[in-house]
């Protein structure tokens, strides 16, 4: 496949991707926290959490939440979209749609946007859960929306994609179509976004960097093998796992490897979390990894009982994520060492949403779970 060299401009953007990186205290407002899917919480954890409650839904839940507002919003394996209140699990709204719903939400504006197995990503009221608009792709769309404000900022565009092999920029307002990427193969995955790119991999092989102005492509990276989770940003560099069984980090500007990290035969199906030193990321090995975020030389590893293809969470010092052998674990972020767990019994491979000092994640046992500082 051919590589694009086309350079496009990264000086200067530390602050801006430390703005995009860590979500606001209080608050998770899409996968990953925020549009470079850093994977980064702010505020702390205390070292022992406690259930505080569990909301159930008919089918697994692989969604991942938001948190926003008081509530949590997340998808479910039973067609529908859920708010529920942060404090107390109770049920505010549910939305219907014609499919499973995978894709994790983004909240903002007021506004959740998702996509859905039906084909379709939603604008739904975030007070109400009334539709505002449907856009229609031609397959499903298991990824997660992000955004960005357009190149006149007198607009806020979504991003997503689809197994319809493109990249989809739609209106977040109208739900029109402002442009489309056409890839050659499925798009899993969450398209990352920082410094006027959007970046993501799919069952091409290929990394995609992707100018948010016109949807025109500045360069293609040859990942190695099916990316099947989202990368994550810092700026100049993209890291991301494969299912050839490697981790890689690669140079934006120059579209070449920075480092390669391979440990045991397995394949990288999470997406990583990036700190100012380390990125932290599952394994199909049943473990999580930590690697120097500069060299990729390895940190820790941390041993589950099962696939951690659930995408991990850094918050303070503390690493928060789960696992197939149906436990959610906190693990100190120095060390890898386990300083809690909790058996749901069933496998997870929801991702942890982190904000306010709790803990929000879905299991394939069709429940919601919420855990905090134990109540006096």
């Amino acid at each position: 496949m051919k590589q694009i060299g086309i350079r496009f401009g990264m000086a200067g953007l530390g602050a801006a991707w430390l703005a995009l990186s860590a979500a606001a205290a209080g608050e998770w407002p899409m996968f990953r926290g925020g549009p470079a899917l850093t994977g980064v919480a702010a505020g702390g954890l205390e070292a022992k959490l406690a259930l505080l409650w569990s909301f159930k839904t008919k089918e697994p839940v692989k969604s991942s939440a938001a948190l926003v507002g008081g509530r949590v919003f997340i998808g479910s394996g039973d067609y529908s979209v859920y708010a529920v209140g942060l404090a107390d699990g109770k049920q505010a709204w549910a939305f219907k749609t014609e499919g499973p719903v995978e894709s994790s939400p983004l909240v903002l504006d007021g506004r959740v946007f998702i996509g859905s197995t039906d084909n379709a990503l939603y604008a739904l009221n975030a007070a109400d859960g009334k539709l505002l608009w449907k856009y229609v792709t031609g397959e499903k769309i298991p990824g997660s929306p992000n955004w960005v404000k357009s190149p006149k900022g007198d607009a806020t565009w979504i991003l997503v994609g689809s197994y319809d092999n493109k990249l989809h920029c739609v209106d977040a307002a109208t739900g029109q179509s402002s442009w489309v990427f056409e890839t050659g193969n499925y798009i899993n995955g969450t398209p990352a976004v920082a410094g006027g790119v959007t970046v993501f991999g799919g069952c091409d092989a290929i990394l995609h960097v992707i100018t948010l102005a016109d949807g025109k492509e500045t360069k293609q990276i040859e990942g190695g093998a099916y990316i099947a989770g989202s990368a994550a940003l810092d700026g100049r560099r993209a890291y991301f796992g494969h299912m050839q069984n490697e981790f890689w980090c690669v140079d934006l500007d120059k579209g070449t490897n920075q480092w390669i990290y391979k440990d045991r035969g397995f394949p990288y199906y999470s997406s990583p979390a990036l700190t100012k030193d380390r990125v932290i990321f599952g394994g199909r090995d049943k473990r999580l990894h930590c690697a120097e975020r500069e060299t990729g030389k390895p940190v820790w590893t941390f041993a589950t009982r099962g696939k951690v293809d659930s995408s991990p969470v850094v918050c303070g010092d503390k690493v928060v994520v789960g696992s197939e052998d149906g436990r959610l674990y906190v693990v100190s972020l120095a060390a890898g060492k386990e300083l809690w767990s909790y058996e749901i019994g069933q496998p997870i491979e929801s991702s942890p949403a982190v904000a306010d000092g709790k803990v929000v994640i879905g299991c394939e046992d069709g429940a919601v779970y919420c855990f905090g500082p134990e109540r006096k």
